[in-house]
């Protein structure tokens, strides 16, 4: 069972979540020290995207051991340098028990992102969100000479309706709008050749200061005659040019499209999509290879784009429009995430969100370690050794430092229902006798080795907790004094 808090907003908006990120976010943080504590999580969330709530803890941890040192008359400065020190070596001694992984190996990625959805609210539906998050991020990339993922090549698309079970990978595209269905409208295209508009097909407007005064019905019948012309003629180059699927930008200085035209675009057969934002204009252009078209003299054949179907598909109470089998496709993938409430489709969003940045996690760092408590409890052994070869106050303050990276298996038992202190010290007897991969068994309530239980964590994701936690505990020791201003 997975416990979690209920934000609520000053709107009355409630969240669900136990995402380390986004509770911090939304509190009203009022100190300082505090914010700095929610910069932390944002600056994991931003490195790694997992392990926002870890980090957190682990500073605490750290705060914590350094004013017991500072209570004993030990100098700031020295603690911090100290702190810098352990930091460093702890991550020697993470990369030293990872393993090394090639992104060829689906299972490794698979149990990577399992470990990730586990400790979500949607838990149970890993074995359906972590192979939709290990494809998505493959197809984005190309593993032989890319060491980073975009994730905004990833569209993550909401709709109510259905469960969780219900989300896909959609290899093409998916647009929120809906179709503009006319009487005999069509609603799917196969073999479709595809245009993206940025100019509008409707009759052109005066200036603002200016108007039009029509005085007789024979100059008003005139005027509704140009006003035909104009659009047929504007239709008609769009047929010639043999598109069969239209994309209308949406415009904020006249209708982009109006009843006329759809009508006209209607008989020739064209599917038309409109009020595409301006912000999609690059992913879409990316995912089907077309390209944008600003004026009807560049609406050429080669502006278009193909793909083996354009249909609306009904989702829970709405409609999306699915873009599939595309002739030249781009490192684009889209995920249509359903959910039967709005919460559990947010959460579902962000579960996926922190699958997706541990997947590139090991694309930026191709290593995994144990998860499981294991390597803060290795970590905090093997640098309660190392403090031993130091002299002075080095001594104390890197022991100190490693005792406080226990709170991690501590916190994990104490959430699993465990009792904390029996379970961390059989953890540290275990490390202590050679067993590296010794973790705690939440699902048995136990230590076993965790590595039979797939309970994997990018290197990427423990690394850069103790370093960016070490960092801001170093920075609030140097913090003398606060001052208020206006």
């Amino acid at each position: 069972m997975v416990l979690c808090p209920q934000i609520q907003g000053g709107n009355g908006d409630v969240t669900i979540t136990n995402d380390g990120a986004t509770i911090l976010k939304q509190m009203q943080v009022l100190h300082p020290a505090a914010r700095m504590l929610v910069e932390l999580s944002k600056a994991q969330d931003i490195e790694a995207g997992d392990g926002t709530t870890t980090v957190v803890v682990i500073a605490g941890s750290l705060l914590n051991a350094a004013a017991k040192l500072l209570e004993r008359g030990i100098h700031p400065t020295t603690v911090s340098e100290s702190f810098e020190l352990a930091s460093r070596k702890a991550v020697e001694i993470l990369s030293g028990m990872s393993t090394p992984l090639a992104l060829n190996d689906r299972e490794s990625l698979l149990k990577s992102a399992t470990t990730s959805l586990n400790s979500k609210v949607v838990s149970q539906y890993s074995n359906l969100l972590a192979p939709i998050s290990v494809d998505a991020v493959l197809k984005v990339i190309n593993p032989s000479v890319v060491d980073n993922v975009d994730l905004r090549d990833i569209r993550i698309v909401k709709k109510l309706g259905g469960t969780v079970e219900d989300t896909e990978l959609v290899e093409g595209l998916v647009l929120q709008q809906k179709i503009s269905h006319l009487a005999g409208g069509i609603s799917q295209v196969e073999k479709a050749k595809i245009g993206l508009l940025q100019f509008c097909i409707s009759p052109p407007k005066t200036d603002m200061e200016n108007q039009v005064i029509v005085s007789d019905y024979a100059q008003m019948d005139r005027v509704l005659r140009e006003e035909r012309q104009y659009i047929l003629e504007i239709c008609k180059k769009i047929k010639k040019a043999g598109c069969n699927v239209l994309l209308i930008q949406k415009s904020i200085l006249r209708d982009a499209v109006n009843d006329l035209a759809l009508h006209f675009l209607s008989k020739m057969k064209i599917l038309v999509v409109r009020d595409i934002e301006r912000d999609e204009i690059e992913f879409i252009c990316k995912s089907i290879g077309c390209k944008p078209i600003a004026s009807l003299d560049h609406f050429n054949p080669d502006m278009l784009a193909s793909a083996e179907l354009v249909e609306e598909v009904s989702v829970g109470t709405s409609k999306v429009v699915k873009i599939t089998g595309v002739s030249n496709p781009g490192n684009t993938v889209s995920v249509l995430v359903r959910g039967s409430n709005k919460l559990v489709l947010e959460e579902a969003d962000r579960s996926l969100h922190d699958a997706l940045c541990v997947i590139r996690c090991l694309v930026k760092k191709r290593a995994l370690i144990a998860g499981g408590g294991a390597p803060e409890i290795e970590v905090a052994l093997r640098l309660a050794e190392y403090s031993q070869t130091l002299t002075s106050m080095d001594a104390y303050c890197v022991r100190a430092f490693a005792e406080a990276l226990e709170i991690i298996p501590y916190t994990l038992a104490e959430n699993a229902g465990l009792n904390p202190i029996a379970t961390v010290t059989e953890l540290r007897n275990r490390h202590a006798q050679g067993e590296v991969t010794a973790g705690i068994n939440v699902r048995k309530g136990t230590v076993t080795n965790i590595l039979e239980e797939n309970v994997l964590q990018p290197l990427l994701v423990s690394t850069s907790a103790v370093q960016l936690a070490s960092e801001t505990v170093r920075s609030i020791l140097k913090i003398d004094d606060i001052v208020n201003t206006r």
